[in-house]
């Protein structure tokens, strides 16, 4: 072979091999899943930019099957039916908020959830930063910046319905709520939760517990045990994924006994020992706000979706629909259209949940 043919071939050779090494494979990490296309392909067919989101999560993780997975499934949703790229990463700590939102933010992605309250201080740090990227945070009041919404619901008023659920279905009136941290929020979910029971029978007892971490099933397990143990027959959870922990006690307990899931629609992993779930709709707030960026229409402020938004709901009750009195699936409806037109204001706080009269039914 002539030296410049060999030159040509061994040109051609290094060419391509340069070429196979500038590859953009999506990055893999600890905790961290993307959804991305190749990078001829990112720009849609009109010569628009594609939209970017990422969801920074909190501790529970993705497969917390309550919270997290519910603002995920809305992200999934943006990705099939707007063509939007999507990522999550998941936490580890809470010393990781500001720099996995920050790093987020500077890579270009257009949108940057905050999934959970306890992100409120480090998003307010971070989005004065970047003007040009879109912050949202889940159950927290949004930092003053032109960029960001804070998305909040009125969950005492699911929490009502399954609180009236719950006390309609008891045979000892007994309750129990098992809830994670002691804070405001979770409060505001036995509040509405007592209401409900009291609507139901004036005599309810409910007896409280709290695991003080989100992500401890045997912690909720054990209290929901104990709670079980002290007459109560129904346990509502607002413990995140500490909450799996009183589904499992409930389905060991057997028939006679209930757990109330909360967040996502939880009746499935306890067939028939999951009376009913408190669903609030972070899936369809996180599409909303994808959706918002994309046409041009986001809203810096806090926006809050209660019943009337279908924000909030009660699951459809697959597996004990069977079980409930129709009467008591009548009231369900007659309660939630009254919470609706505002015949009934539930309380938030539990001070008010002491002053609260019941309505007549």
């Amino acid at each position: 072979m002539e030296r410049r043919t060999f030159l040509r071939v061994m040109l051609g050779i290094s060419g391509a091999a340069l070429l196979a090494g500038c590859t953009n494979n999506p990055p893999t990490g600890n905790g961290t899943t993307q959804t991305t296309t190749p990078a001829d392909t990112n720009i849609p067919s009109d010569g628009s930019k594609k939209l970017k989101a990422v969801a920074v999560l909190d501790t529970g993780g993705v497969d917390d099957k309550s919270f997290n997975a519910a603002a995920w499934a809305g992200m999934q949703r943006a990705e099939k039916e707007l063509g939007v790229e999507i990522k999550y990463v998941e936490s580890k700590d809470p010393s990781e908020y500001k720099d996995k939102i920050s790093s987020f933010a500077s890579q270009g992605y257009d949108v940057v959830f905050a999934v959970g309250y306890l992100m409120e201080d480090a998003l307010g740090e971070v989005a004065p930063q970047f003007p040009n990227v879109k912050f949202a945070i889940i159950d927290a009041n949004a930092p003053k910046s032109d960029n960001c919404a804070g998305i909040k619901f009125k969950e005492e008023q699911g929490s009502f319905l399954v609180g009236y659920l719950a006390g309609a279905m008891s045979k000892t009136h007994i309750l129990g709520f098992v809830g994670g941290q002691e804070i405001d929020l979770i409060k505001k979910f036995e509040a509405g939760y007592r209401a409900g029971a009291l609507t139901a029978n004036p005599k309810t007892q409910i007896k409280v517990a709290y695991t003080g971490d989100w992500n401890d099933l045997q912690k909720g397990k054990s209290q929901a045990e104990q709670l079980f143990g002290n007459g109560a027959d129904v346990i509502f959870h607002g413990a995140g994924k500490a909450g799996l922990g009183v589904i499992r006690a409930a389905e060991d307990k057997g028939k006679g006994f209930y757990a109330i899931g909360c967040d996502s629609n939880q009746d499935g992993e306890a067939k028939g020992r999951v009376l009913t779930s408190m669903i609030k709709r972070v899936d369809n707030a996180v599409f909303n706000t994808i959706k918002a960026v994309k046409e041009g229409r986001f809203q810096a402020g806090d926006q809050v979706y209660d019943l009337k938004q279908e924000g909030i709901g009660i699951s459809d009750l697959q597996y004990t629909k069977q079980d409930i009195p129709a009467p008591v699936l009548a009231n369900l409806e007659k309660l939630k259209k009254m919470i609706i037109d505002g015949q009934i204001i539930v309380p938030t706080t539990l001070a008010e949940a002491e002053k609260f009269q019941p309505p007549k039914l």
